[in-house]
């Protein structure tokens, strides 16, 4: 199984990606953590921020999951995932049996606040011209498996919240 996780930079992705990682490799459960930050320092290095590039980074993503999934393993991707061409194109790729949708959401006045990579700060200044959420959008889910709103609960109650869903999923 893949648990996709998207939403806004800033949103808490890559934080809930990393509780959920933990706690089923607790399980016994063999994880693979995609971090869409990561991939573009190897795999993705390449690639800008241009649509077509974007679309390009998830579907490498999407087949290194699907390889991952086809080897037993459980996938926990993270990527901002802007558009539902994106998201439908990934579950082409994994299988949409094999790929469950997690919505990791927040205000972008939170995200900004947060802004641990300092991303936004860059985007002010000019430096990224294509930033999801305020120069190039991101299309909300019609209708995601999950949606945690990391602004309205404390972070351990959304990794516990993400972490039952998972769990449920997994038997």
């Amino acid at each position: 199984m893949t648990f996709w996780l998207f939403g806004l930079s800033g949103a808490g992705k890559s934080t809930l990606a990393d509780a959920l990682a933990c706690a089923l490799r607790a399980d016994g459960r063999a994880v693979l953590a995609l971090d869409g930050d990561r991939l573009r320092e190897g795999l993705c290095s390449g690639l800008g921020f241009s649509d077509a590039d974007r679309a390009e980074n998830l579907r490498r993503a999407a087949e290194v999951a699907r390889l991952a999934t086809e080897s037993g393993l459980t996938v926990i991707a993270a990527f901002i995932t802007p558009r539902e061409t994106n998201r439908a194109a990934i579950a082409g790729v994994v299988g949409e049996d094999r790929v469950r949708f997690v919505l990791v959401t927040a205000p972008l006045e939170i995200c900004r606040a947060r802004d641990v990579k300092g991303l936004y700060a860059r985007q002010a200044a000019g430096h990224v011209p294509q930033f999801t959420g305020i120069s190039s959008a991101f299309e909300p889910p019609a209708h995601p498996h999950l949606a945690l709103d990391t602004s309205a609960e404390p972070p351990a109650a959304s990794a516990a919240r993400l972490l039952s869903f998972a769990r449920a999923e997994l038997r």
